[in-house]
């Protein structure tokens, strides 16, 4: 199988791939993150076509301009923003759209127009312009939705304890990719054939796609499926973000009374060795609400809700590799302390204390 055979089994894989993903995710057999998961399947879906001319060139055995297709150049024009769609629903599971959010169809429109103006003979200044929007498109929607989950990985501090599998870390090399592909569509488009991209760059491209499957079908449900609580979380991570004028919920005489109490609980129920707390669990523990308890924990203590538990299971691990009679490994300690895997152990411990597990111990 010479290069040019090979480049070709690896362009079926990729849009087989995507394909196959796409449907996955659209079908969602494992019902979580819904409307994320069917904004994502449609990006996936979007980003096979760009693979099409060479698709269809195997079939025929003749060359097939698919790209410039006025339709397919419109629907391809939008992946940028289907995918910034699916991270504001992973994200935020409760957004709905508002008329506000017609801005979404301005870069939309004005490329619409474009072509129209391409397709009635002003090729030159627009075809060009059209290729400018392209790249506008791509940095604007990768460059916010980077912004939007680097947010949201501050957010979900102030509920969760363990934030690895809900952290979307995933999605940010998938932005990366995202913006190298536009790139080089408008690159290729510019500079040399489009008709095909070499052999090294699809090679790259399967081993990302493959990466993607595997973290986006392991993604689990980010937020309580119970509505009520779901948006209470919501709500709370919305009011953490002003850090100007912090609203005052409760007095300051329920403040010190809720705050003794959580203390008081944390030393003798020790749930932070539980490593599925959240805030629900430990307001519930309290008999408070969760938007109370994340303001006693973000006023009272001054840190977030990740931050206090996972002192107390730092403190508690320190205890452990201290003693000389404990038999267990790093791994042990860690599952002990309440972390729920290795790496997130490692992060915090050296984050808190500014030295390994191991090198604590020794």
């Amino acid at each position: 199988m010479n290069t040019s055979e090979f480049n070709s089994f690896i362009v079926i894989l990729i849009y087989g791939s995507l394909v196959l993903l796409s449907l996955l995710k659209l079908a969602n057999p494992l019902k979580v993150n819904r409307k994320a998961n069917f904004w994502f399947g449609i990006f996936l879906f979007l980003w096979s076509t760009f693979w099409m001319d060479e698709i269809l060139f195997l079939i025929t055995d003749s060359t097939v301009e698919f790209h410039s297709l006025f339709l397919i150049r419109f629907i391809q024009y939008l992946t940028p923003i289907v995918f910034y769609f699916s991270v504001l629903f992973y994200t935020n599971p409760s957004f709905k759209f508002k008329l506000t959010d017609s801005k979404f169809l301005i870069l939309p429109v004005a490329f619409l127009v474009c072509l129209l103006l391409v397709r009635w003979g002003y090729y030159n200044p627009f075809d060009y312009l059209s290729i400018i929007l392209i790249l506008i498109q791509a940095l604007f929607y990768t460059v916010f939705s980077y912004i939007t989950i680097r947010k949201h990985q501050r957010k979900i501090q102030q509920f969760s304890s363990n934030t690895e599998g809900i952290n979307l870390n995933w999605l940010e090399y998938i932005i990366l990719v995202l913006l190298i592909v536009n790139i080089i569509y408008v690159i290729y488009n510019l500079f040399y054939d489009p008709k095909s991209l070499n052999f090294f760059i699809n090679t790259v491209f399967l081993l990302v796609i493959y990466f993607v499957a595997y973290y986006s079908l392991k993604q689990k449900e980010i937020y309580p499926l119970e509505e009520k609580q779901r948006d209470e979380l919501i709500a709370i991570n919305d009011d953490s973000d002003s850090e100007e004028i912090k609203r005052k919920l409760i007095s300051d005489e329920e403040l010190e009374k809720i705050k003794t109490s959580l203390e008081d609980i944390m030393e003798t129920h020790k749930p932070y060795l539980d490593s599925e707390l959240n805030l629900i669990r430990l307001a519930e523990m309290l008999s408070v609400s969760t938007h109370h308890l994340s303001y006693v924990i973000n006023t009272g203590f001054g840190k977030n809700f990740f931050q206090y538990v996972n002192e107390f299971r730092v403190d508690y691990a320190k205890h452990l590799l201290k003693k000389t009679d404990n038999k267990l490994s790093i791994l042990g300690i860690a599952y002990e302390s309440g972390f729920n895997s290795k790496t997130s152990f490692n992060t915090t411990f050296k984050k808190m204390t500014g030295q390994t597990p191991s090198e604590f111990r020794k």
